[in-house]
């Protein structure tokens, strides 16, 4: 019937689900870890795949971006979970999964959602998202005439303003038809010459310079250097002056280049009249991208939204456009009712507090000193990782850029510590 890879650290786990699919008539492959299921799909192109997200040595989500960004998802992928979040599963089928199993799992479950993965269309056939999906709105029109003509005199285009969501939307709207998309984020490996020339003609992305680790910093200039060769276009964002990147040590050439062409992303503070309109649009793209329920908002909820949305004050690492996707996002998956009303509005948006980092007040850095080392270590460890996951807007991926940690790693710390994760932590 269909070809199987089943993806999992838990033997008993791949027994099973290896014996029930077979019963049902399919070939199954098993791979234990990331790097078994890389040389598996690399050998032989599986009909669909069933992918843990929890794994040793790179977790599911790791491999899942792995594989978007070096364009390798051709398949269905479901993946499977026992701590599973809406927002893990959101950020799976943003990356490319079809659909997501909760451990343990019951055999009606696993057998629906193979059939209805085994019929998915080629992964990819949902074109991405572009600024075209917002395009009534007059501040979207602009922006994308700015990025056209920026991008049409410059193969690097720097945008400043924001990071995340928007910017991936501008990118994808400069990306040529039918090219290559290559996230350097997301991509583990070096960057050979090979790689460049499959990229050729098409797009590598940088949603935020800040998070990059020295092996993305070489992969970057060395695409820097070798992209008027294969026609590169190259589309990045900070969330962080790029003087703060130079004092940590980016390589000075790369940044050099990086700023000689950017464009501005609109303050959205100071589209507070535009708001009604700009947040029904985002809605509008996540329903039909089937990303979330059907739901639109009432009247009274986006006048709500409009006066309490803050003008100013945001910090500079948090991205105003990213605050508003994701909250138009949970408002949709948590809202009870089709139509988003004013209790919802009051419920979710994020009132304006006192800058986290000036929480630690001399007084209390003076308390820490008072405790044991290993008291002093939690204590500021909770207010360090509460810290990022506000910054984040509780993405795990990100948090764990900027921590330096593995997924994995980071999770087990977080609950160690009794912060919950994969949410926003007020």
């Amino acid at each position: 019937m269909a070809d199987i890879l089943v993806v999992d650290d838990e033997i008993g786990i791949r027994e099973l689900l290896s014996e029930i699919l077979a019963d049902e008539g399919h070939q199954v492959r098993l791979a234990e870890n990331a790097a078994s299921a890389r040389k598996q799909r690399n050998e032989q192109t599986p009909d669909l795949v069933l992918l843990d997200i929890w794994m040793p040595d790179t977790d599911g989500i790791s491999l899942l971006k792995e594989w978007s960004a070096s364009g390798q998802i051709t398949m269905p992928i479901v993946m499977m979970s026992g701590h599973g979040t809406i927002d893990t599963a959101v950020e799976a089928t943003r990356i490319g999964a079809v659909d997501f199993l909760e451990k343990p799992i019951a055999l009606h479950r696993l057998l629906s959602t193979v059939q209805k993965a085994l019929k998915h269309d080629r992964i990819g056939l949902r074109p991405p998202a572009t600024l075209a999906a917002l395009a009534h709105a007059h501040v979207f029109r602009d922006l994308q005439k700015r990025l056209e003509l920026a991008a049409a005199c410059s193969n690097t285009l720097f945008i400043k303003g924001g990071t995340g969501v928007i910017v991936e939307l501008c990118a994808r709207t400069l990306q040529r038809p039918h090219s290559v998309w290559l996230d350097l984020l997301t991509y583990s490996g070096t960057l050979s010459q090979e790689m460049l020339q499959k990229t050729a003609g098409g797009l590598i992305y940088i949603s935020d310079l800040a998070v990059m680790g020295k092996l993305q910093q070489m992969n970057l200039a060395f695409a820097l250097e070798r992209q008027g060769q294969h026609n590169i276009l190259i589309v990045a964002a900070a969330s962080q002056p790029l003087e703060d990147l130079a004092r940590r040590g980016w390589e000075s050439p790369a940044l050099a280049r990086l700023p000689e062409v950017w464009v501005t992303l609109p303050d959205l503070g100071e589209h507070a009249d535009d708001l009604p309109e700009i947040a029904s649009l985002f809605l509008g793209m996540l329903v039909e991208r089937q990303e979330v329920p059907l739901r639109s908002f009432s009247s009274a909820a986006l006048n709500l939204l409009r006066v309490r949305w803050p003008k100013r004050g945001t910090p500079p690492e948090i991205s105003p456009w990213n605050e508003l996707q994701t909250l138009i996002r949970n408002l949709a998956l948590t809202t009870l009712e089709e139509n988003i009303g004013e209790d919802d509005i009051l419920r979710l948006l994020p009132v304006k507090t006192e800058d986290t980092t000036k929480s630690l007040a001399p007084e209390a850095i003076e308390c820490l000193f008072a405790l044991a080392a290993r008291d002093a270590r939690e204590a500021f460890e909770q207010h360090y990782f509460r810290y990022l996951l506000n910054a984040e807007q509780g993405n795990m991926t990100r948090v764990a850029q900027r921590a330096g940690l593995e997924r994995t790693h980071l999770y087990r710390k977080l609950k160690q510590l009794g912060i919950a994760a994969g949410r926003r932590n007020d």
